[in-house]
């Protein structure tokens, strides 16, 4: 896929992950590192800071099994780089922001998420068929 070729040629990739992403990971059983050498080569993740204070919400106030995905979730994002981000916007809002500023690819499920991005221009991976990564 020509997409796949462009990520592959640029030195690192930016990939952005939001709640979404972070707790499909656990629903799914997705081995994320392999799946994104598979589609980019070399890439770094960063998660805005919105996303850990959604995440650290959800295993606070959740129910059940979200609550347990989400504390799951705050374990694996410790792994990597948090990017503080200081807005009054929606998670959606500071993730979009993020991905323009960075030129960063955004993982996320999430429908109106990823129409936004799309519409921006950005690039956007999503579990497909609840087994593997795609890049749009």
């Amino acid at each position: 896929m020509a997409s796949d070729r462009l990520c592959r040629d640029r030195k690192e990739n930016i990939v952005i992950l939001d709640t979404n992403a972070l707790m499909m990971l656990f629903e799914f059983s997705i081995d994320l590192e392999s799946e994104l050498d598979r589609i980019l080569g070399s890439y770094k993740f960063i998660i805005p800071s919105t996303v850990s204070d959604e995440l650290r919400l959800l295993s606070e106030k959740g129910k059940g099994k979200q609550k347990r995905i989400a504390k799951s979730a705050i374990s694996l994002s410790k792994k990597y780089e948090t990017v503080q981000i200081e807005t009054n916007e929606s998670v959606d809002d500071s993730i979009l922001l993020l991905a323009k500023k960075t030129e960063g690819i955004v993982i996320t499920n999430d429908k109106e998420l990823r129409k936004r991005l799309k519409n921006s221009g950005l690039r956007v991976i999503y579990l497909r068929a609840k087994k593997k990564l795609e890049i749009d």
